[in-house]
C-alpha cells in the first residue's frame, strides 16, 4: 500500500479480531456520464489498468469484450504474480503513464494517496486521474454509457425489469461466493474458515438447484449476476479449490453449475478473456515457493447442452462524432 504517497511493503492487517478476512472499501468512486459530466463518455479517453488473473479486474476485461469496447477503452496488464512493490507491469514501463507499478498510477492521481493499490483502475487520459477503482461500478458503467457508439453491443446486462432481482443475487453471491472464497483462503482462525466454507458451499448448492429449472440466474436472459458469478466459477478448480482450501467439491461435481459455467464461457467474446496462466500466476506465483500447478484438466469448450448457441448482441448502429463525443 501507499502511505502519504510513499510505498510500503510491510504486512497490512486484513482480518478482524475473529480472524475473518475484511475487504477494504474502494477509494475512487466517480462515474462516466453524459456530455455535461466531469467524465463524459468519449472514445479513446479511458484506460484500464488490470491483472488478467484477478477476478475483480477480470470483470472489467469481460465487459470490455462482451460489450464491444475494445476500440473505445484501452488496457494495460500487470504481470500475473505480485512482487515486492505490488502489481508490476509486464515489460519495462507501462505506455500510458510510463509507470512501472500500479502504485505509480495511484500516485499519479494523488501524490499523497494512502491506501491499498488495487486493480482494476479506470483512468481518464485527459484529466490524468483515476475515475473509479471499484469493479462492480466500472462494469455497471460499461453496461450502458457507451451504447450509442458504433460497434458497441446494445445488450444490457442490468435491465430495469430485473434490477431488483439482480441486486439481491449480487449481494448474496458477493458475500458468500465472490468474497467467500477469499474469506476461506485468508481466514486466520479455524472458526472463521469453517464459517466461510459452510456459507460458500451452502450458496453454491442453492445456485446449483436454482439452475436446475432455468438456464441463467434470472431466467432466460444473461445478466450482470451471471457474469459476477462466472468470474469466480471459472477460477474455482484452478485456484480456490486447492490454494484457498475450498475443497468440499470440485466445480465439475455440481450437476448444473458446471455446464452453466461452460455455457457462459462459450458466450461470444468470453473465451478470449479467460487467461488460465494468469490465474495460476496470481494465486500460486505470488506465494512461496512460486510453483505453478500443471493441472487441473478443464474443458470449458465442451458442449453445455443448456439451450441454443449464443448470438452476440446487435450494435446500436450509431457512430462516434469526430470530436470523440457521442450524440444521442
Amino acid at each position: 500500500m501507499l502511505v502519504d504517497g510513499e510505498w510500503t511493503d510491510k504486512s497490512v492487517g486484513r482480518t478482524n479480531t475473529r480472524g475473518e478476512f475484511v475487504r477494504p472499501e474502494s477509494s475512487f468512486r466517480e462515474w462516466i456520464g453524459d456530455a455535461g459530466n466531469r467524465f463524459p463518455a468519449q472514445a479513446n479517453r479511458y484506460h484500464l489498468f488490470v491483472n488478467a488473473g484477478c477476478p475483480w479486474a477480470y470483470r472489467t476485461l469481460l465487459y470490455r469484450s462482451i460489450k464491444g469496447l475494445r476500440d473505445l477503452v484501452s488496457v494495460s496488464y500487470t504481470r500475473p504474480a505480485m512482487g515486492k512493490q505490488g502489481w508490476t507491469f509486464a515489460g519495462s514501463l507501462e505506455p500510458v503513464l510510463n509507470a512501472q507499478h500500479i502504485h505509480d498510477v495511484y500516485r499519479a492521481a494523488d501524490k499523497q494517496f494512502t491506501g491499498r493499490t488495487t486493480v482494476p483502475v479506470l483512468w481518464d487520459k485527459q484529466q490524468h486521474t483515476i475515475v473509479n477503482n471499484e469493479s462492480s461500478e466500472i462494469i455497471r458503467m460499461f453496461d450502458s454509457v457507451f451504447d450509442t457508439f458504433d460497434g458497441v453491443s446494445s445488450t444490457r446486462y442490468y435491465p430495469a425489469h430485473l434490477a431488483e432481482e439482480i441486486d439481491s443475487l449480487n449481494q448474496r453471491i458477493y458475500d458468500d461466493v465472490n468474497n467467500g472464497v477469499y474469506r476461506c483462503g485468508f481466514a486466520q482462525s479455524q472458526e472463521a474458515y469453517e464459517e466461510a466454507f459452510d456459507r460458500l458451499f451452502a450458496c453454491l448448492d442453492e445456485l446449483d438447484q436454482r439452475l436446475s429449472a432455468q438456464r441463467f440466474l434470472c431466467g432466460s436472459e444473461v445478466t450482470e449476476a451471471d457474469w459476477r458469478l462466472f468470474a469466480t466459477l471459472v477460477r474455482f478448480d484452478i485456484a480456490y479449490y486447492g490454494q484457498f482450501r475450498c475443497n468440499r467439491s470440485h466445480l465439475a461435481e455440481f450437476k448444473h453449475l458446471w455446464p452453466y459455467t461452460r455455457d457462459l464461457y462459450q458466450y461470444p467474446g468470453v473465451a478470449e478473456t479467460v487467461d488460465v496462466a494468469a490465474i495460476k500466476g496470481i494465486y500460486y506465483g505470488s506465494r512461496p515457493p512460486h510453483i505453478l500447478p500443471k493441472g487441473p484438466r478443464l474443458d470449458f469448450s465442451a458442449p453445455a447442452n443448456r439451450g441454443e448457441p449464443h448470438e452476440r448482441g446487435a450494435s446500436s448502429g450509431r457512430r462516434v462524432s469526430p470530436s470523440g463525443n457521442h450524440h444521442g
